[in-house]
């Protein structure tokens, strides 16, 4: 273990899983000198002073997520250096303490476990998965019940060709240039990425909805895993299938958007809403390093 001065405390490094309902932020990232605009990680930084941390606490997060995008189970690491003779801190006083001091009730943090002091929140991940949640049978959004309008995207359609998405799905899947997938900004500089799954179904149905409005609303998901993705990947990714599930675009145009590397096309620029994106889960590969890492957070 490192030390986190020249002698005395010591560093420990730990692993946090937490959730967060994103539309009052403005993404996970902390956001330094503006205070109209906050994100995740200011709050979890924040409810972090509380451990008494010889040096400030910062969280390296995992998985960026936009304005207005939630986690199921996003993850960070974090040092705490606790005064000189103090033991480190449990992994449980950590997440219980985290969770008392914390100042919005949308974020919840799920576990910690202690990792040595050379692990990367961002750089470990051998898996990503997001979920985005869609509706259709509105004729207006205002016609979702209230407790969905945040967290999918209601479409003004009446269904959606399961099959033609599914087929669709198929062509991005595997290695690939997805420069056509890709929104301006991206901090990255080498478009291709492995996505080693898509995914396309129906329901599950929701809780919210009243008995007398489920035989017009329907609820569809999507899934796509990927050790990591580009700026705004997914969200380009999912209008490109919805407008196949509606019809506009066919399967075998999917598979020429993707070829054209052009991020620019008629269709391929289209972004679903934050609101329907979630991020599933990030896993790690534990059994390499040698170290416990069993029911490690949501899978």
């Amino acid at each position: 273990m490192g030390s986190c001065g020249t002698v005395g405390p010591v560093r420990a490094r730990y692993l946090v899983f937490f959730q967060y309902l994103g539309t009052d932020f403005n993404g996970v990232a902390a956001v330094r000198g503006n205070h109209r605009a906050v994100g995740v990680q200011n709050f979890l930084e924040e409810a972090a002073k509380r451990l008494n941390s010889v040096e400030p606490i910062r969280f390296t997060v995992s998985s960026r997520t936009d304005a207005g995008v939630h986690a199921l189970s996003n993850a960070a690491h974090l040092d705490i250096c606790r005064r000189s003779g103090l033991p480190p801190y449990s992994p449980e006083v950590v997440t219980q303490a985290l969770n008392t001091h914390l100042k919005h009730r949308d974020i919840r943090v799920l576990k910690a476990f202690r990792v040595p002091n050379d692990f990367h929140a961002r750089r470990a991940a051998t898996s990503r998965t997001y979920l985005y949640r869609l509706a259709t049978g509105c004729s207006w959004p205002h016609q979702l019940p209230v407790f969905e309008q945040n967290v999918c995207w209601a479409l003004q359609t009446k269904c959606l060709d399961m099959a033609a998405m599914q087929e669709a799905a198929q062509h991005l899947v595997g290695t690939h240039d997805f420069s056509a997938f890709q929104s301006a900004g991206s901090p990255t500089t080498n478009p291709v990425r492995t996505l080693q799954r898509v995914s396309v179904s129906s329901g599950p149905a929701s809780p919210f909805v009243l008995p007398q409005e489920s035989r017009k609303l329907q609820f569809w998901t999507l899934e796509f895993e990927s050790r990591s993705f580009l700026y705004r990947q997914v969200r380009r990714m999912t209008a490109v299938l919805v407008a196949v599930g509606q019809g506009i675009l066919t399967p075998t145009q999917v598979k020429a958007i993707l070829e054209s590397q052009d991020p620019l096309g008629k269709y391929q620029t289209r972004v679903a809403p934050a609101r329907g994106l979630f991020l599933k889960s990030v896993l790690y590969d534990f059994g390499k390093r040698g170290w416990d890492g069993k029911d490690l957070g949501p899978h």
